[in-house]
């Protein structure tokens, strides 16, 4: 049973991690509020 909490939490990290990668690509792209924030440092 616990190896299947384990697994279930590793899936949910992995979910958020792509989920901020794909915004963070989206946003530099469409030039939202990260990139008007930080275009000073790119």
């Amino acid at each position: 049973m616990k190896w299947m909490i384990s697994k279930r939490i590793k899936l949910i990290m992995a979910l958020i991690i792509l989920i901020i990668i794909v915004a963070g690509l989206l946003d530099i792209k469409y030039k939202g509020l990260l990139y008007q924030l930080f275009s000073n440092f790119v």
